[in-house]
């Protein structure tokens, strides 16, 4: 692309082109939290159980992960923008399969396959998209915006979930993609694309390897739960005495090591691999990726935690719980579009430490002001400091991995860039969600033992039974299982006491996590630079073997 005509693509509809990646960005991580609230409908709606369910979303963030590398190099093989829209097709017919799905089998093809197939190829996409269509100056509130819609779709997506849900049907949400992805195949035409110097191989072996790796990793993750971290739960599965999670963990990180070595075979013979593993050696890049990890990871963790509190422990509605989750969309995207236009020549180290500290202090917030006798209300100030926190970590990050490495590497750098907020993603949810049930059991079995009200023999049959995991039940749900189940008023009102405390208790230890991991997280914030990308001293004619995007 010529200097001119880079200068009219960020002149003339720019506009137009950040709402179609935006788009895009939005609808990809809709899915991931629109649907939470309907689970037990779409179960009933598809003739299957909640696990059932469970494993189709399980299965969308799981093939996701293991595309997302080899989907990124196919942007660089048949163009970003055809990716793009073919990315957009296969995700349009999985959302209609989905709105049409009349058993589990049907929903997993649409919602787990086609959405995930289609999703990695947007989504590394849309990262080498924005560095086509953006000069320098202009990429930190691009990239600010874009990540912000998708942050903001897992904000309100249970307020869009819940309306649907109680008005009309679950359905509609899937066709409502649908319309989405018209809308931005008629606006993709405008996207600027710059052509590929060469058409490389697809390395396919890598590309399996690559994604065996994930996959292995990502699954026990996401099963840790009802697994267990290292040590099997009681009548869980078990492999040489240990949990499958870390059995799977271990199979996946050798394969990754698999994959390194391939990838080193292949470049030595000088064909072309599915990631140079050089670019891992760039202090800036690796600084990108870790704190998109960290990013995802506490997000995650956060909207996992928050909307159980709001709707179980509390026992608001969807649509309730949704309203209550909209000051961080506020307060997110103030931050992601206001920081890169008001301070435009600010230092992303400082933004993305300020942005830490205010999800940090958001964290210790709702920490300190849980308890038995608390409202809804004290998540309003708690959601308005992770939204700031987040939307200035959006304002920086894809800008800073991207202008990492010449322009025509921002293929492979969305590949790994979304690698690593799946990652992030997978483990804040696994994390939070095991701690919190670890707890919330420990402070239930303990609470009922010490209860007067409560008989031994009830306890004993409680620890023998539940020592597994006991489920984040709301006491409406408690009190009907108890009732069925025979039990006394006094022994009723004992237990629903016991686990009201203990819900607490588990939501403390979940939120104690995240806040140490945030904390964490700025230890790595060194590698982040201290300049902007588009300033003199960090434009790409200055530093060795970049060059310019007008050259691309």
């Amino acid at each position: 692309m010529t200097d001119r005509g880079a200068a009219t693509a960020v002149g003339q509809g720019t506009g137009l082109v950040l709402v179609t990646l935006a788009s895009g960005q939005f609808l990809m991580t809709l899915d991931s939290s629109v649907m939470n609230v309907a689970i037990a409908t779409v179960a009933r709606d598809v003739g299957t159980t909640v696990t059932g369910i469970q494993t189709a979303i399980t299965l969308y963030t799981l093939v996701m992960a293991m595309l997302m590398i080899p989907g990124g190099k196919v942007g660089s093989l048949i163009g970003r923008r055809r990716a793009f829209s073919i990315g957009c097709v296969i995700y349009g017919a999985g959302s209609l399969t989905t709105a049409l799905a009349q058993n589990l089998a049907v929903l997993i093809v649409g919602w787990s396959v086609l959405e995930g197939i289609g999703a990695a190829l947007i989504l590394p996409a849309i990262v080498a998209l924005v560095a086509s269509n953006f000069g320098p100056e202009g990429r930190p509130r691009a990239y600010g915006l874009v990540m912000a819609a998708g942050a903001i779709a897992v904000a309100v997506g249970p307020l869009i979930g819940g309306i649907a849900t109680t008005y009309f049907s679950w359905r509609y949400v899937f066709v409502g993609e649908v319309l989405i992805v018209l809308a931005i195949l008629a606006l993709a035409r405008r996207i600027q694309d710059a052509p590929a110097a060469t058409r490389p191989r697809l390395d396919l072996a890598g590309a399996v390897l690559s994604a065996a790796g994930l996959g292995l990793a990502v699954f026990g993750v996401l099963r840790s739960s009802e697994w267990g971290w290292v040590l099997p739960k009681p009548g869980g599965p078990a492999i040489l005495g240990l949990s499958p999670t870390i059995v799977l963990i271990f199979a996946g990180l050798l394969v990754l090591w698999l994959f390194s070595v391939w990838e080193r075979h292949v470049g030595k013979r000088g064909a072309e691999p599915l990631v140079r593993l050089s670019m891992l050696g760039n202090r800036q890049l690796t600084g990108g990726l870790v704190m998109f990890f960290f990013q995802f990871l506490i997000q995650a963790g956060l909207f996992f935690t928050i909307p159980l509190y709001l709707s179980v422990a509390l026992g608001l509605s969807a649509i309730d719980t949704g309203v209550r989750i909209i000051p961080l969309s506020v307060t997110l995207l103030i931050a992601a579009a206001g920081i890169p236009r008001f301070f435009p020549h600010i230092s992303p180290r400082l933004v993305v430490q300020a942005g830490l500290l205010a999800m940090f202090g958001g964290i210790v917030w709702l920490f300190a002001s849980i308890d038995v006798h608390a409202g809804a209300e004290i998540v309003t100030v708690p959601l308005l400091l992770a939204g700031l926190g987040i939307g200035a970590l959006a304002s920086q990050l894809g800008s800073v991995t991207v202008s990492a490495v010449p322009d025509d590497q921002s293929p492979e750098v969305g590949g790994l860039q979304n690698t690593a907020t799946n990652l992030g993603a997978s483990v804040g949810t696994a994390l939070a969600g095991s701690l919190l049930i670890a707890a919330l059991t420990a402070s239930f079995l303990h609470g009922i033992e010490q209860n007067p009200a409560v008989p031994p023999a009830v306890s004993t049959q409680a620890s023998t039974e539940l020592a597994g995991g006991i489920p984040f039940l709301s006491d409406a749900d408690l009190q009907k299982a108890l009732t069925k189940a025979g039990a006394s008023k006094q022994v009723t009102q004992a237990v629903l006491e016991e686990n009201e405390k203990a819900r607490l208790d588990g939501l403390r230890t979940a939120l104690a996590a995240l806040a140490f991991l945030t904390l964490t997280g700025m230890f790595f914030t060194t590698r982040i630079p201290t300049r902007q990308p588009g300033s003199a001293e960090t434009r790409p004619e200055h530093a060795p073997g970049r060059r310019r995007s007008s050259d691309n």
